[in-house]
């Protein structure tokens, strides 16, 4: 919708790049054997990660609003894995 509006801040490159590792994540947390705390911490940390060199490349496109949409789909989708925390795991490693 933004860009429809002109917001220049997304490319059809970084949305999609974006939605690729979203869905990764997805797809590794549903292939999690036994998952454990640990184990859902690691696909958050990796997530994370990668989201931090997409916003580095596409220069640094994750505002406040994305920051917030994506810590919640993280978080969602970890709790729903079996993490049992309200808590920012995120912020140790989000450079967004």
């Amino acid at each position: 919708m933004r860009m429809e509006d002109g917001d220049d801040e997304f490319t059809e490159e970084s949305i999609a790049e974006t939605e690729t590792v979203l869905q990764d994540f997805l797809a590794t947390l549903a292939h999690l054997q036994a998952p454990s705390e640990k184990k859902i911490i690691k696909k958050v940390k990796e997530v994370v990660l990668r989201l931090n060199v997409l916003n580095e490349k596409y220069d640094f496109f994750i505002e406040t609003l994305e920051r917030e949409e994506l810590h919640d789909f993280i978080m969602e989708k970890a709790q729903q894995a079996g993490l049992e925390t309200d808590e920012d795991i995120t912020e140790e490693w989000r450079e967004w």
